[in-house]
């Protein structure tokens, strides 16, 4: 019998990665249909709201034995990062099974995560358990552009209030080694552009008031702050790069020719704050670089994410207490972290609801994004008996 739902699980996983739910201009229709069939298949209920007109979010619901209780939440994305298809070794969207090792877009981020909570779920109905908590499961969209038009949008309708949410799951990343890599919270995402005004004239003068030695002075100030954090990271094997800000340079514009000075350069810097920052203090030290580097030197956020704090992972969380016990009684080990990107968790804890990041995969290395992105059979199958004990023991709370 386990075998076969073993083989199941392998066959849907794959069926879901053929779904072609990529960026740009996703259609979800597939993926909602697929979805609609899986739940009629497991005895879910199935609502689906559009919050957003075409960005369909679909909750299927097993509904507990005390219905009243705040439930859990099982979320996860349907969509998938775009592919350079000539630099894959399989078709990206085939879902080629070589030697125990699935190849897709979208089998670790986070299609695989969807299917391990389904089969889990599937596990538990046919052994006759009944949950204490209702169980949703939720498949939003976007998450890959940011998921302002999915989650961000979906927690703060009347919708998602009803789901009467206590404690989520959500993606977080493979593990290469033996242990379960949980994130309890993410650093803050602010996207920042600084504009750099100066005077035009001839490529060949040293006009005063030049764009280029204000782009110069702010560029320094941000890569020292980057070179710190990469000193962390060298002085400290305990941190990861969840635990220090991360500062990249990704756009430079300005100039219309070689021998003519442009009136402005502008510089667009993605940061990452780390969760012991000040915001505020961090704040006024780019007002402080912004007035250092020459006159009429300005910035502005492109996005301007909020603090959300981190889900506590003590005994004051019973949530977190049955999730680690179901983990002990199997001996994974568990390492806490900081996430390093975005995930829709954030949106859920600003909510100010619990969430844990986990994407049940050990011995498997992290490929999120990556050409030929693959999972083994056995890393998949045994997310799912993960899931199956997590979840029993996290809905009877």
């Amino acid at each position: 019998m386990t075998d076969n739902l073993d083989d199941l699980a392998i066959n849907k996983l794959r069926d879901y990665v053929r779904i072609r739910s990529v960026h740009p201009n996703i259609n979800y229709d597939e993926c909602i249909s697929y979805l609609r069939r899986y739940a009629n298949d497991l005895g879910l209920q199935v609502q689906m709201f559009e919050t957003v007109p075409k960005k369909p979010v679909l909750v299927m619901t097993w509904e507990g034995l005390e219905p009243e209780l705040p439930s859990i939440l099982l979320n996860s994305h349907m969509d998938v990062v775009p592919v350079f298809e000539e630099s894959w070794t399989y078709s990206p969207f085939e879902a080629r099974l070589v030697d125990g090792v699935i190849y897709g877009r979208g089998v670790q981020d986070m299609k695989s995560v969807a299917i391990s909570y389904l089969e889990a779920v599937r596990r538990l109905k046919n052994r006759g358990i009944r949950l204490k908590r209702t169980v949703h499961l939720s498949f939003v969209p976007d998450e890959e552009k940011g998921g302002v038009l999915g989650m961000k949008t979906f927690v703060t309708s009347e919708h998602y209030n009803k789901l009467n949410v206590g404690f989520a799951f959500d993606e977080g990343l493979a593990s290469p080694d033996d242990s379960f890599v949980v994130y309890n919270g993410e650093r803050t995402i602010w996207h920042l552009k600084v504009i750099c005004p100066g005077m035009s004239g001839h490529g060949s003068l040293l006009l005063p008031d030049n764009c280029g030695e204000k782009l110069r002075y702010m560029i320094d100030k941000f890569m020292d702050l980057r070179n710190e954090s990469k000193k962390k990271l060298e002085n400290d094997p305990e941190l990861t790069i969840g635990d220090v800000t991360s500062v990249n340079l990704t756009v430079i514009s300005g100039g219309i020719q070689n021998n003519v000075i442009p009136e402005k350069f502008t510089a667009s810097f993605d940061l990452r704050l780390a969760l012991s920052v000040n915001f505020a203090e961090f704040e006024n030290t780019i007002k402080q670089w912004c007035a250092e580097a020459g006159s009429g030197v300005t910035y502005e956020f492109e996005q301007k994410d909020l603090f959300v704090p981190p889900t506590k992972v003590d005994n004051s969380n019973p949530y977190w207490v049955a999730f680690k016990e179901a983990l002990d009684k199997m001996n994974i080990p568990i390492k806490v972290r900081t996430f390093p990107g975005g995930t829709d968790s954030r949106f859920i804890r600003l909510k100010g609801t619990l969430a844990l990041g986990v994407t049940p995969l050990r011995h498997t290395r992290p490929g999120i994004h990556e050409h030929n992105e693959n999972i083994t059979t056995s890393a998949f199958l045994e997310g799912i008996t993960v899931y199956e004990a997590v979840i029993q023991n996290v809905a009877n709370v």
